[in-house]
C-alpha cells in the first residue's frame, strides 16, 4: 500500500511572529530509501526556540532552512525500511526528520533509542537536545561548583527545567525566573528549585537581590533582553553567564538589544560565552550516562505540553513565545 506523506514546508521568511501564510501544507507519496537510507515514520517532533532563527536567511551555526524545503526539525520515530547495515526495521531513532509524518533520510545524525528507558518524547526533551543543552551548558559552559547559586531564565521551560534539577544535584543552590504562577508552583513543588521568580508580576530586580543574596554565580539565559541586563547587576564576582539563547528577541525584526549593563563583566571579573550543543556531540555519550539513570530513578522530573496534528504546527510554535505550554512543547505527528 502507498503511504501518504503530510510535509510542513517553508513557504516564504516570516516577518515578526510565524502565521500560517509562512508555511505549506504539502502531501505526497513517500518514496523507498536509497542506498545508504532508511524510511522513519515520524511520532513525535520537538517544537523549539531555535527553529525561528533557521527561518531567516542571515549566518549561523547551521544553513538556513531554504524556501520550498520541509521544516527543520528534531524529531523521534520509528525505522519502515532501511538500506544501512547499522538500522533495522523496527528500530526507534532520533534524529533532524524534520515537520513531516514519514522520512526518508540520511543516517548522519540518526541515533538510535530505547524505548523502555524512557517515553519516546522524552528523547527530545530531557533526553534530548534541550536536556543535553542543560548538562554542557552548566556543568561545562558554566563550570559550576557545589555551594553556588544558580539564577536560570525561562526556567520552566525544557532547557531551563534541567538546569535548576542539575544544579540542586551537584549542591548548588537553583532560582528560577518563569512566567505565571503556575509555573513557578511547579519550580518550587515539583522539581525542587530553591526559589521561583515570576518576571510578569514581581519587580524582578528586586526578587533576584531576595532570592540570590550572596549574588549570582551562574546566570544561565534562555531569554536575553531586560532580564539578562537586570540579572548582570547581581553577578558574583568571578560570575559566569551562559547565554544559551534569547526567545525576547527571536521574533524582533528591528534590532536585537543587546546587554546594557555588561561593564559588570568588568567589575565583577565576569565571564559571559555563548555556546551550541552541536559542539558537544562527541560527548553526548557522557551526557547520556549521567542523566539516564537519574531520570530512571526519579531525580530528573519533567513535563511536556503536547500538541497533536502536524497541521498545527504554526500555532503550536507560537506558544513558545507565548509561554502557554508547561516544560517541553512537542508536536505530535
Amino acid at each position: 500500500m502507498q503511504r501518504e506523506n503530510t510535509q510542513v514546508i517553508l513557504a516564504r521568511r516570516p516577518e515578526g511572529s510565524v502565521r500560517a501564510e509562512d508555511f505549506e501544507i504539502r502531501r505526497g507519496p513517500v518514496d523507498a530509501p536509497e542506498e545508504g537510507e532508511v524510511l522513519v515514520e515520524t511520532m513525535f517532533v520537538s517544537l523549539d526556540p531555535a527553529m525561528r532563527g533557521w527561518m531567516r536567511d542571515v549566518p549561523s551555526y547551521v544553513p538556513p532552512v531554504g524556501i520550498g524545503e520541509v521544516m527543520r526539525a528534531g524529531a523521534v520515530g520509528r525505522v519502515l525500511a532501511s538500506r544501512h547495515p547499522d538500522f533495522a526495521e523496527g528500530d526507534h531513532v532520533t534524529g533532524l526528520l524534520g515537520v513531516q509524518r514519514y522520512a526518508r533520510v540520511s543516517t548522519r545524525g540518526l541515533h538510535a533509542i530505547d524505548p523502555e528507558l524512557a517515553p519516546l518524547s522524552a528523547y527530545l526533551g530531557v533526553l534530548g537536545a534541550p536536556g543535553l543543552t542543560a548538562y554542557f551548558g552548566l556543568l561545562d559552559v558554566g563550570a559550576l561548583k557545589a555551594g553556588e547559586t544558580v539564577l536560570v531564565s525561562g526556567a520552566a521551560g525544557a532547557v531551563g527545567s534541567v538546569v535548576g534539577q542539575l544544579a540542586k544535584l551537584h549542591g548548588a543552590r537553583a532560582v528560577g525566573i518563569a512566567g505565571g504562577p503556575e509555573k513557578c508552583r511547579h519550580l518550587v513543588e515539583e522539581l525542587g528549585f530553591d526559589a521561583a521568580i515570576d518576571y510578569k508580576r514581581e519587580d524582578v530586580a528586586a526578587r533576584i537581590k531576595a532570592t540570590c543574596p550572596e549574588r549570582v554565580d551562574v546566570y544561565f539565559d534562555n531569554v536575553g533582553g531586560e532580564l539578562l541586563d537586570i540579572a548582570l547587576t547581581r553577578l558574583a564576582m568571578r560570575g559566569r553567564v551562559v547565554i544559551c539563547g534569547a526567545i525576547s528577541q527571536y521574533n524582533n525584526m528591528e534590532s536585537m538589544r543587546g546587554p546594557a549593563n555588561y561593564m559588570a563583566l568588568l567589575v565583577q571579573r565576569g565571564r559571559m560565552e555563548g555556546f551550541v550543543v552541536f559542539d558537544y556531540a562527541k560527548r553526548y555519550g557522557e551526557a547520556f550516562a549521567a542523566m539516564g539513570p537519574r531520570l530512571a530513578r526519579g531525580e530528573l522530573k519533567y513535563r511536556e505540553t503536547i500538541v497533536l496534528g502536524l497541521e498545527n504546527f504554526v500555532p503550536a510554535f507560537n506558544r513558545l513565545f507565548t509561554g502557554e505550554k508547561l516544560g517541553k512543547l512537542v508536536l505530535k505527528a
